[in-house]
Parts: structure tokens; sequence; C-alpha cells
């Protein structure tokens, strides 16, 4: 769900850990006995926000409804060289493979649990192909992950706007447009951003690359 009021809503098709056993300060070797199994997930970003919450993302990652997850948890699966991809409308526009992230998922369920405490039924999700985009009201997105399944999600307008008697508001300024348009902000603690016009040009597609 979108609000009324926003306009950068961006799709992140991940893979998505699902823990099985509590674990606290374990060895890298053993990670692989504390994951129940994996399953798809979409980590939906309102990037309306994204300057406003100065790199928290809990209102950017927070909002109600945007992180689905599913169909199912398999518990036999190999993370190794699987394709994963999310498609808008039937267009795919992210295409890459697990062997790209910057860490596999042992790895960052290793360096999680030094310092949290991961109980069953917590979930980890381990990245996302760079390339975005925002999506509007009536879109479908898919998100597909080799030996996991498909998950698909219909884009609706939210039926109210974000109301502004009190916190931030979102905005649209050059750091906001740059990260729904797949790009990095690159001014972070030099100067504050600047609003931009409205209107933008849709995203250059550019090659696919892992961020965790």
């Amino acid at each position: 769900m979108r609000p009324a009021n926003c306009h950068y809503l961006n799709y992140e098709g991940e893979v998505a850990i699902v823990i099985g056993r509590t674990a606290r300060n374990i060895a890298l070797a053993d990670a692989a006995h504390y994951i129940y199994g994996y399953t798809v997930a979409n980590d939906f970003g309102l990037h309306d926000f994204r300057d406003t919450d100065a790199g928290s993302m809990l209102r950017v990652k927070g909002a109600d409804t945007l992180c689905p997850i599913g169909p199912g948890v398999v518990t036999d699966w190999s993370f190794a060289g699987r394709a994963l991809r999310t498609s808008v409308n039937g267009e795919v526009l992210q295409d890459g493979s697990t062997d790209e992230m910057a860490w596999d998922m042992h790895y960052l369920v290793t360096d999680l649990a030094r310092l949290i405490t991961l109980v069953p039924g917590d979930v980890i999700l381990t990245g996302t192909p760079a390339l975005s985009r925002p999506v509007e009201p009536g879109d479908v997105v898919t998100v597909e992950v080799e030996g996991l399944g498909a998950l698909t999600n219909h884009v609706v307008a939210g039926p109210a706007p974000v109301s502004d008697e009190v916190g931030a508001q979102p905005t649209v300024t050059e750091e906001v447009l740059s990260t729904a348009l797949g790009g990095d902000w690159p001014l972070p603690g030099e100067r504050r951003p600047v609003a931009t016009d409205h209107s933008q040009l849709p995203c250059p597609r550019v090659r696919p690359r892992y961020e965790a």
C-alpha cells in the first residue's frame, strides 16, 4: 500500500532467512544448524522518507504492508548459484544471482548473532540487486528465487495521506530521488539535500549488483 501523498515506493526482491534455533555468538561453520529454512521477500521501501529518516529506515521500511514474505519456507535449499529475478507487470527489472552477494547467508547469520540473540521465527533479509524503480498503484510485482518459488504483490493506493499533524513529512529532494531512481546520495554529512522538481525521467538501466 502506497500512502496517498507518497510517490516513491520501490520494490527490492530478496531471499529471507528464517531462524530455527536460538543463536548467539555462534561459529561460522555452525551457522547452517541455526537456520530453519529460506523463503522469498519483497523489501519495499517508501523512499519519500529517505532523507528525513537520516539512515534509520524506520518509516522507509517499517510502514504497514511493506515486507510481504512467502509463499512458504523451504528447509532443504542451498543458496549457492541461485537466480533471483524481480518483474513489474511482466518486465524483468532485477536479474541477479546469489553468487553476486557481498556476504553469503551463513556469514550474515553469524555476524548478526555476535550482538543480537536470534530466536526461532526471526527473519533476516539478505540483500537485493541494486536496480529498482518506483512502482505505482495498479502495478504487479513478482519476485522469483530459483528453488524457493515466486511471490506476487499488487500495489494499491492507501485510503488516506500520511498525517501532517506530527512528525516528518514525505519529501521530494535530491536524496529521495537519487535513491528511488537507483542511485546513491553522494553528499551525506556534507550538506542537506535540496528540494527537487517532482517530475523526473525513469531510472536508467544499470548493471545489477547486490547490497546487503
